[in-house]
């Protein structure tokens, strides 16, 4: 029986139209993965469109596109929908989640959890990005990882591996890091492209941040919050909240660290952090969240305080702390 790159690349081969789409909120894995698909479309003359409804995170408006990414579907066609780095269907959005009853999906993920919700499934967690995953599809297409397309994956592989400092660098990951190397790719103007993103007004969120951290059961647990009025006095995003919650793990003796930032609708969507065998995905379960082992998330509907209560108590328990 096939693989399911194998049985992916061929469809690919044989078909055209091709919609992608990633979680909303993109992150690296989520948007260098939607741009390297798009460039193999691009290399294969294939028609495409890339679609996310919260659109370009502002810090990777360097990554050179293979064209726009669509925030509506409006005036948009596809045969196929590509859905990749999507722990659940319910994740792409409103929009996009309400057709894909209509098409075929092509569900290309390394989450803990996936339902398989995709009539083409490609699913496996032994995989730190997604990304690599893309770049083993182009290789079984026999496209060389060069160019933007070499960008687009390393974008995807440094986020998710933290630079190649998480517990998911793998030497699988490190030997594709450096076949892109070899084959031309320049990690250090890249990774200041990646890296020195920020605005000022990101620095004051995270200032404001910061100060509301509270440590719980002595300190192996540390949570903080980001408020929408937190946002709005800083004229930022949610695209501005990104890597918080890795530097609360950074505070020593930290085993979890926890994010809690309000939603528009007044919910808050946590994320969470862990290293070595601390299941977050587990936690995050409870709340109809999911994610990896030391990276999760999902939301709580409650007011702030209530939902600081349950997510401690669910990762005191969670860590065996009580």
């Amino acid at each position: 029986m096939p693989s399911p790159v194998t049985r992916i690349a061929e469809l690919i081969r044989k078909s055209d139209g091709f919609l992608v789409a990633a979680h909303v909120n993109p992150d690296g894995d989520a948007m260098g993965s939607t741009v390297a698909l798009g460039h193999i479309f691009t290399a294969l003359g294939k028609r495409f469109c890339l679609y996310n409804p919260s659109g370009m995170p502002h810090q990777f408006d360097w990554l050179p596109l293979p064209g726009p990414v669509h925030t509506s579907l409006t005036g948009t066609e596809a045969n196929w929908i590509f859905v990749l780095d999507c722990g659940a269907p319910g994740r792409v959005g409103p929009e996009l989640q309400a057709i894909m009853g209509s098409r075929p999906v092509v569900n290309i993920d390394h989450h803990l959890g996936n339902p398989d919700f995709g009539q083409h499934n490609w699913v496996d967690e032994t995989y730190p990005a997604v990304a690599a995953m893309i770049a083993e599809l182009a290789d079984t297409l026999e496209l060389p990882l060069t160019g933007p397309l070499a960008e687009a994956l390393y974008l995807g592989i440094a986020t998710d591996t933290g630079f190649f400092t998480y517990d998911n660098t793998t030497p699988d990951i490190l030997e594709l890091a450096a076949r892109l190397i070899r084959l031309g790719l320049q990690p250090g103007p890249l990774n200041a492209k990646i890296r020195n993103q920020w605005t000022v007004n990101r620095f004051r969120l995270w200032g404001k941040s910061f100060s509301t951290s509270e440590m719980h059961f002595g300190g192996l647990v540390a949570l903080a919050v980001v408020t929408r009025e937190m946002m709005e006095r800083t004229d930022t995003d949610a695209s501005d909240t990104e890597e918080i919650v890795n530097f609360l793990r950074r505070l020593r003796g930290t085993r979890a660290a926890a994010l809690l930032r309000e939603e528009p609708d007044g919910s808050f969507k946590f994320s969470l952090r862990s290293t070595g065998a601390d299941n977050m995905q587990k936690v995050a379960t409870l709340f109809d969240g999911g994610g990896h082992r030391n990276a999760a998330g999902g939301t709580i509907v409650a007011d702030l305080q209530t939902a600081k209560n349950r997510l401690v108590q669910a990762l005191g328990e969670g860590l065996g702390l009580v």
